[in-house]
């Protein structure tokens, strides 16, 4: 196929309210709760540490670490995050020293473990596991983001009740709660289990984390164990509002640098690109409606998970090469989504993948196709887009074109570049 689409960069301008003083505020935020009342000199605090990418969490993991060392007691570190890295104890541990959060900068010890405690029973009769280490504690601090679910809807998704949960229920846990998720819902069991770890385990508090569609801390929040879920779902309300988007609702391929477990619990968020109510098409009054995705490789810091890549169509073989099957297996079938560790199909260049996907979007002629090009689902400010966007582009206030339309930038091997290099490109 010789023609494509021409393309051009656009910027997307989003509401951005940022936090300018990470450690400042999370002080301030923590000494909102007077802590000192409950927490006493020697007692020791766990503090959770999650998989996702979230931006400064080395910065806000510190700042908890410091405030508690302010108060006397000894603050540890424990990988809170279902399944990931492997399922194993080295595994968990080299994703958030990956993120920053090692013993040398945030002045503790980091415990991980796969071993759980049975709490209790749930009221619909599966056992409630949680971490061992923070089991021992004096003191649990639930640390984490606020943010819509990639599979669930309701008022409370994905947050501090969910860390308590998948997180800090390891991979005994994650597993029987996705389980007992597709009986009942999600709502449902992520209240049941997370009052009874709540009135019986010893959360002394929580630090909500929310970010703006810039990939940058926008707000910080720190909440008493009895207001988890009245908070969380103001939070969430903010999160939505805040989310970063695709610029056109409407689109036939769709084209993602990268994707892995810090971009998203999906590896590319469903609520961006449209497939939270269906693995390969939007639900009837869901947007964006993308016809054809594909992945082009994984990040790093997702170590291999490409938990997620199954959501596409087509994929760069080398993207294929990058996917740790057992690690994607592991968490997929944690999950419950077995499609998730699916195998799109696949070639070697960004041409073959074009040439295969253009003819599966109707009767558009490939250079009228509607093509965006993201570097990854948190980074979305600016992308390249094919010209059938362009009219709508110049007219809407929250777009601007800053590179106009040229050719699609195919090398003489037939790939493309990362779409964050185009960037550079002066007309």
């Amino acid at each position: 196929m010789a023609e494509y689409p021409q393309i051009f960069r656009v910027r997307q301008s989003f509401e951005r309210p940022k936090v300018e003083d990470i450690p400042a505020d999370v002080e301030f935020q923590l000494s909102r709760l007077s802590l000192s009342e409950k927490v006493k000199p020697g007692q020791t605090v766990a503090i959770t540490a999650g998989s996702r990418g979230i931006a400064n969490i080395d910065i806000i993991i510190k700042g908890i670490v410091d405030h508690f060392k302010n108060l006397g007691a000894e603050p540890f570190i424990v990988p809170a995050m279902g399944s990931h890295g492997g399922g194993t104890p080295e595994g968990q541990r080299q994703i958030i020293e990956s993120y920053g959060v090692t013993e040398e900068f945030c002045g503790c010890p980091i415990k991980a473990s796969m071993e759980t405690v049975i709490v209790c029973e749930a009221a619909e009769g599966f056992p409630v596991h949680f971490d061992k280490h923070a089991s021992e504690a004096d003191h649990i601090v639930v640390c984490g983001r606020v943010k819509p679910h990639t599979n669930f809807v309701g008022d409370i998704e994905s947050g501090l009740m969910k860390m308590m949960l998948i997180g800090l229920g390891k991979h005994n846990g994650a597993r029987i709660y996705h389980r007992a998720i597709k009986d009942y819902d999600f709502s449902q069991i992520v209240r049941s289990v997370g009052r009874e770890v709540l009135s019986k385990c010893s959360v002394v508090a929580g630090l909500a984390i929310v970010e703006n569609a810039y990939d940058e801390t926008a707000k910080l929040s720190a909440v008493a164990p009895e207001e988890f879920e009245e908070r969380e779902k103001e939070l969430l309300v903010l999160a939505k509002q805040w989310l970063p988007r695709l610029p056109f609702d409407q689109g036939d391929i769709l084209l993602i640098d990268e994707i892995g477990k810090d971009i998203s619990g999906t590896g590319m968020d469903t609520n961006v690109i449209g497939r939270k109510f269906g693995c390969h098409g939007a639900g009837p009054n869901e947007t964006p409606k993308i016809r054809i995705i594909g992945i082009r490789g994984l990040t790093n810091e997702t170590h291999g998970n490409g938990t997620g890549i199954g959501n596409a169509e087509f994929a760069l073989t080398r993207a294929i090469n990058q996917v740790n099957i057992d690690i994607t297996r592991i968490n997929c079938l944690t999950g419950g989504s077995a499609a998730g560790a699916m195998i799109p199909i696949h070639y070697e260049t960004d041409r073959e993948v074009l040439n295969s996907a253009l003819p599966l979007i109707g009767l558009t002629h490939p250079a009228d196709a509607k093509l965006m090009w993201i570097n990854n689902t948190l980074d979305v400010s600016e992308l390249e887009c094919s010209v059938a966007y362009l009219d709508e582009a110049h007219e809407r206030s929250d777009l601007e074109v800053i590179v106009e339309p040229r050719p699609l930038p195919l090398d003489a091997q037939g790939m493309l570049p990362e779409v964050k290099s185009l960037g550079q490109v002066l007309v």
